[in-house]
């Protein structure tokens, strides 16, 4: 009738409290409730080195090999953390935008979430290729212990028949042992720079390893040389994903160098952008102990676009990265193409393209490799330790001599143009693939 409240008009009323029928989980829901009680009250007592053999260990089980007699054809599938802020998630980034602008038939499969990464870059932009089968060459921007998880996610289907190609980047003089277990998954092994590639090589088994340094130049090497004046303040930048290791990335050591340089002159300024800090939660805390409250330090831990990334380098006049160890050094490659000088230990991955032509490297001592976040925590190997006064004493020079600054810049510019073209990065791939 009207004027009165049916059932039904009633139900949908907030006013009206009805109690939802029960539905029976599905069987999903349970193994996934299952999982993760298991993951609280089993998985996180048993050590992190347990953990990670038991997870290469069973994935190297239960994966799909690839075809061995796969021959490389088109097209390409370009699979990794394709929207993860990582060096990895980067590197394939780049190799599939390098491959797309040079005209190659050219597919992307994200793996983020399979590989445990935080989505850092949700709008990154490919064409999906989790169903193509038959003939094809997949390059696995992952690392040899989770290529077997990848090859799980990625499927049978899709696997069978491609030429599988492992891009992967390791930071100190040896991989350990347990890379052994994506070797039986690729055909060939790619690697940015030469220090990785040496990493790799004994427990390749036999498999052909290739140079392959990322096509950093993509979109910038059209730009003319351009002299770049200094900011005012004079702005020293670092950056780093905390996800990579605070110990590796080493920022404060790029804190103490410039405290030595600069102490705490407002006309100088020193940016730390870091990522990810909820996946060290203690590295913001060291960070901060490192500065001592000076104010012209600025720590950054927002996520970027493209845009926010490229104002920041807009903004330097020196970028400084005191690493331990580089399996290649991107941002020093992505300096170096926008004509920034660079601040630089002078060892692993990045002295295949910085040296005393092309920027300021820094002298070192080897040291054992302790890391907190377990991930290169390996003191049985070495890794180095930069000089921070001989740092401080670069920092000063680059501001104090233009002369300096122009001739880095211009050297860094021709050298990154050549080494990190698109159009080379491309060739290459074609004729290593002979597509």
């Amino acid at each position: 009738m009207m004027g009165t409240m049916s059932r039904f008009d009633a139900a949908i009323s907030s006013d009206y409290p009805v109690r939802p029928p029960r539905r029976r989980p599905t069987w999903g829901a349970v193994m996934h409730a299952l999982v993760h009680t298991l993951h609280r009250h089993l998985w996180q007592r048993i050590s992190y080195r347990w953990r990670r053999y038991a997870l290469f260990r069973a994935t190297a089980l239960a994966a799909p090999r690839p075809s061995p007699n796969a021959t490389p054809a088109l097209p390409v599938i370009v699979a990794g953390a394709l929207r993860s802020a990582s060096g990895l998630g980067q590197s394939a980034r780049l190799c599939h935008d390098a491959l797309h602008h040079s005209g190659l038939d050219v597919y992307g499969v994200d793996l983020t979430s399979a590989l445990m990464q935080p989505p850092d870059l949700p709008n990154f932009a490919f064409a999906d290729g989790r169903a193509i089968e038959g003939p094809g060459i997949l390059i696995l921007h992952v690392n040899s212990p989770l290529i077997p998880l990848a090859m799980l996610h990625l499927g049978r289907r899709l696997v069978r028949n491609k030429r599988v190609i492992g891009y992967w980047a390791w930071e100190l003089p040896y991989v350990p042992a347990d890379w052994r277990h994506g070797v039986p998954f690729v055909h060939e092994i790619w690697a940015p720079s030469a220090f990785a590639a040496a990493a790799i090589k004994p427990i390749a088994n036999g498999h052909p390893i290739h140079v392959m340094p990322h096509p950093v130049a993509l979109a910038r090497e059209t730009q003319a040389l351009q002299y770049r004046n200094v900011h005012d303040p004079f702005t020293v930048l670092t950056v780093f994903n905390m996800g990579s290791s605070l110990a590796r990335k080493n920022p404060c050591a790029a804190i103490d160098a410039f405290r030595r340089a600069f102490r705490d002159d407002p006309s100088t300024r020193l940016i730390v952008k870091y990522l990810n800090a909820g996946l060290f939660p203690g590295g913001v805390t060291l960070l901060q102990a490192a500065c001592h409250g000076a104010s012209n330090i600025v720590l950054m831990g927002d996520t970027l676009s493209s845009s926010g990334i490229e104002a920041l380098y807009d903004e330097a006049d020196v970028v400084i990265s005191l690493h331990h160890s580089e399996g290649f050094g991107l941002v020093i490659a992505e300096a170096m193409c926008r004509g920034i000088p660079v601040v630089a230990t002078n060892w692993s991955g990045n002295v295949d393209f910085l040296n005393a032509e092309t920027g300021m490297p820094v002298g070192y001592g080897l040291v054992p490799a302790f890391d907190q976040q377990h991930t290169y925590d390996h003191p049985d190997m070495v890794w180095a330790e930069a000089d921070v006064d001989a740092a401080a004493a670069a920092l000063q020079e680059l501001r104090s001599n233009p002369g300096l600054r122009r001739r880095l810049q211009a050297s860094a510019l021709a050298v990154a143009t050549q080494l990190f073209s698109p159009d080379g990065y491309a060739r290459r791939v074609r004729q290593l693939c002979h597509v």
